[in-house]
């Protein structure tokens, strides 16, 4: 198949964000204004919570919130090691301890027992990813949770539109977090939504945002140091338009993930993702897969090598914290984590958007055969 180099991930863009960016660029005002207000209210909507934050990353969205809560420097929060980490550095950024718990072998998230066995009594909040898009075990968690009086923080920086347990992502957290970067189905280039019931909570995070005009002799909102951390009208516009195309954009990236399900059948050795029962429903942020046991992780190395020669760009999911030189000076390390361990040395995420059609898939997957093959890592993978 002849083809140009294809991306892991590629914004799903429409004559609607051409329209609207268009429009906010003449509209004399590019910095936060009426089109910030109008992505929060309707992504509030959207979610099914009282109050919405617009912030220019999760990372800046999470330190926001940490530093409006009642922490004191040496708290501890339990944190995944297993994920994309824009929310767990902000626990660093903020002078609290990042504590790293286990995942579940299968999904991927953090696993209730064994954030149970990481509690102590200087914790005082859980960051939960549902990752990848999986859920995580909310109604354990929650128990957990208000068992030891701890805030539970929801991370959806990589599950927009995924459901379980009869609610959708975002609402299972005292307040959750979702980030709009690539390679997200809603797509802004860059942002993030702080999401709560607490309006005491959004009101500190705004605060903590940037200083508006009307607030510069404010003496209590000058108690407060800004984080100059909102989006733009730019960004809001990009976000608007996604917002309204939501549903077609999932609905592409699912009919790419069924594609890819179809060609993984005739796969042995490499498992497709997960999906636990109690899911209703999925949005992968990538499409991440398994190596089995006769892989190792220099073999993943050489698979991905070998895919990008043959125009495929593919990537490690995960490089968890414990192999991080930052977070190894703090105690993280190899062996810490049986299953974080085992699964990142073998999460490979391949190319996932819904631009992509089932010759495409077909390529991917054929490629992939090829390089599993090539890396001599067993004669029989193929059913």
């Amino acid at each position: 198949m002849d083809q140009e180099f294809l991306s892991l991930s590629q914004p799903d863009i429409s004559e609607r964000e051409l329209a609207l960016v268009g429009a906010a660029l003449q509209s004399g005002e590019l910095s936060s204004a009426g089109l910030v207000e109008a992505f929060e209210t309707r992504f509030a909507a959207w979610c099914g919570r009282k109050q919405a934050v617009a912030m220019s990353s999760g990372t800046q969205a999470l330190l926001a919130a940490l530093r409006a809560l009642p922490l004191q420097p040496g708290d501890e929060l339990i944190v995944p090691s297993y994920s994309w980490h824009q929310l767990a550095h902000a626990v660093t950024l903020c002078g609290l301890t990042p504590v790293p718990a286990d995942i579940d072998y299968w999904c991927g998230c953090l696993a209730p027992a064994r954030v149970a066995e990481r509690i102590t009594p200087r914790t005082r909040a859980l960051l939960v990813t549902n990752v990848n898009g999986h859920p995580a075990d909310w109604p354990a968690l929650r128990a957990l949770a208000d068992a030891h009086q701890l805030i539970l923080i929801e991370d959806c920086s990589e599950s927009l539109g995924s459901r379980a347990y009869g609610a959708a992502v975002g609402s299972f957290g005292d307040f959750a977090i979702f980030d709009f970067s690539q390679p997200g189905a809603l797509c802004c280039g860059e942002g993030a939504m702080l999401v709560c019931d607490d309006a005491h909570l959004a009101t500190e995070v705004r605060y903590r945002r940037a200083r508006r005009l009307a607030e510069r002799q404010s003496v209590s909102v000058g108690s407060r140091v800004p984080q100059q951390c909102g989006i733009s009208e730019l960004t809001a516009a990009l976000g608007l338009a996604q917002l309204e195309r939501i549903d077609t954009i999932l609905a592409r990236r699912r009919q790419v993930e069924l594609w890819y399900y179809q060609e993984m059948q005739s796969f042995e050795g490499v498992k497709p993702p997960y999906r636990a029962p109690e899911v209703e429903s999925l949005n992968w942020m990538l499409y991440v897969v398994h190596l089995g046991k006769r892989f190792t992780a220099s073999a993943r190395t050489q698979i991905i090598e070998d895919l990008q020669a043959a125009g495929i760009e593919c990537a490690a999911y995960s490089q968890p914290l414990t192999a991080e030189f930052h977070y190894q000076q703090l105690g993280f390390k190899r062996g810490l984590l049986i299953n974080t361990d085992r699964i990142a040395d073998r999460a490979l995420a391949l190319p996932f958007h819904g631009g992509m059609d089932e010759d495409v898939v077909k390529f991917v997957v054929k490629s992939l055969k090829d390089a599993c093959t090539n890396v001599g890592a067993g004669a029989a993978i193929y059913l």
